[in-house]
């Protein structure tokens, strides 16, 4: 049987290996909630240098996809305006020619105060007729 003296001692003994080891818990749990919060900013950090490189890659790509369009459309376009060109000539001498084949009224007006001025050009192949006339406009009073 333990004595007095060597039961305090025991109790003792017990006693300061219980504040040790809650001490160390709490110095564990501080350690423990640093680590963590630690490592929510070099998550953050990564995440958020995800989020740049991923950006600057979908900026060159937006950049090259640009250029490429760019290019298509120049080497498109080209082409495009030679024919278009090549259209309107052929639209022109069509035009002039079937003004002169079949004729054509072409003419302009003016309303003046009471009268009405035409100016007609009548073409019918190679004979020409102007015509201009004044026309009087009733008045209501």
């Amino acid at each position: 049987m333990m004595t007095r003296e060597s039961a305090a001692v025991f109790i003792q003994a017990w006693w300061r290996g219980t504040l040790l080891r809650r001490m160390l818990l709490h110095a564990a749990l501080r350690a423990w909630i640093i680590q963590c919060w630690w490592r929510q900013i070099r998550a953050r950090q990564l995440e958020k240098r995800r989020w740049t490189a991923l950006e600057f890659y979908a900026r060159r790509e937006w950049a090259a996809v640009k250029l490429q369009s760019w290019v298509r459309m120049l080497r498109i376009r080209q082409p495009y305006c030679r024919l278009l060109n090549a259209v309107r000539i052929i639209q022109v001498y069509w035009r002039w020619h079937n003004c002169h084949s079949r004729g054509f009224i072409q003419g302009e007006y003016e309303l003046k105060e009471n009268q009405l001025n035409i100016q007609l050009e009548i073409s019918l192949g190679s004979q020409a007729c102007k015509v201009h006339q004044c026309i009087p406009l009733p008045l209501k009073e």
